[in-house]
């Protein structure tokens, strides 16, 4: 059985419940729009952001929940889709997941339309049920979401990033969405102000640990979905750079950054840089601060009672590390 299977299990039969309350959600008067609401959730993902909200809920509670954690998930999900429909407006990117993306078949408008619609439906779905934590809760996140993308495109033009703007750009960039997620698991059934910032701060370590996760792959050799050297060619500052960039003489140190500002774009010299990174330990050095964030989340369900639900988010914490794509 897969790993993703496998942490479903204790939750299976609330996921399916949560696809149709999930496309419930969506419905609406206009023909197009349902068309393209249609399309969103054929081309779901894994899902990981509902399972988190599952999961918490369930280990929090003793296994019980009520619509209120299937409104959270919901909240999570429309929000969540309309920015990753905005993004790639934004980023003029035609695929999503290996299918094409909504600007891509129905051009810009449409599609800034169509997530400006998901985002209220996740702003009143919270509003009409009095669910006013679980908005505050996600209203944070997407601020953070915002600012992080906004600063790394600030800082990535000099390409000046010290570790600690990174961690803060990969803070608000993606783990404060699983952040978000624990955290409205653990106020959906009611958990109190110390357990859900307690669940916020396990989804924001994971979320770290995800992230440089990603940033790993782009020095692998393993076949992943996106070529090796992809962060390079658009010119991103991940850890292993920052690291190697810190840690070589002035005249490496040039090089490196010339061959990212100016080269980024031959073959050749990304597989230099590539192999320089490794020579200088940035790959090691990574590693460890990965499983660093990994140990530190795992701290966090140390006192709670073993369950099933806390079997599963176990499994996801090692499923992030050990994930092969």
């Amino acid at each position: 059985m897969k790993t993703v299977e496998q942490i479903k299990q204790p939750i299976l039969q609330e996921m399916e419940l949560f696809e149709e309350k999930f496309k419930e959600s969506m419905a609406s008067k206009v023909p197009l729009l349902n068309r393209i609401t249609h399309y969103i959730i054929r081309r779901k993902g894994k899902q990981m952001r509902p399972m988190f909200v599952f999961l918490v809920a369930k280990m929090v509670s003793d296994g019980k929940f009520d619509e209120r954690t299937y409104r959270g998930a919901s909240v999570i999900e429309l929000i969540h889709t309309a920015t990753l429909v905005h993004d790639d407006v934004v980023d003029d990117s035609n695929r999503r997941r290996g299918f094409f993306s909504l600007n891509a078949l129905w051009k810009n408008k449409i599609a800034v339309l169509v997530g400006d619609f998901l985002l209220s439906k996740g702003l009143l779905l919270s509003i009409d049920n009095d669910d006013f934590d679980i908005l505050k809760l996600i209203s944070i996140a997407v601020r953070e979401m915002s600012e992080g993308e906004l600063l790394q495109i600030e800082k990535a033009r000099k390409l000046d990033i010290t570790e600690e703007i990174y961690f803060d750009i990969i803070r608000q960039k993606t783990a404060t969405l699983i952040s978000a997620c624990c955290g409205i698991g653990a106020a959906s059934v009611n958990g109190s102000s110390e357990e859900i910032e307690k669940m916020r701060k396990f989804g924001e370590f994971i979320g770290i640990a995800f992230q440089i996760k990603d940033d790993l792959f782009d020095y692998s050799d393993a076949k992943i979905g996106k070529p090796t050297g992809i962060d390079i060619k658009e010119q991103k500052m991940t850890l292993p750079l920052i690291y190697t960039l810190n840690n070589c003489e002035k005249s490496e140190k040039k090089w490196l950054i010339n061959s990212v500002k100016n080269h980024n774009k031959d073959k050749k010299r990304v597989k230099e840089v590539i192999a320089f990174v490794k020579q200088k330990g940035g790959i090691e050095y990574t590693t460890s601060k990965m499983l660093e964030y990994q140990q530190q989340a795992l701290t966090f369900l140390e006192s709670y009672p073993e369950s099933e639900y806390k079997s599963s988010l176990i499994l996801m914490v090692n499923y992030v590390i050990d994930r092969k794509i």
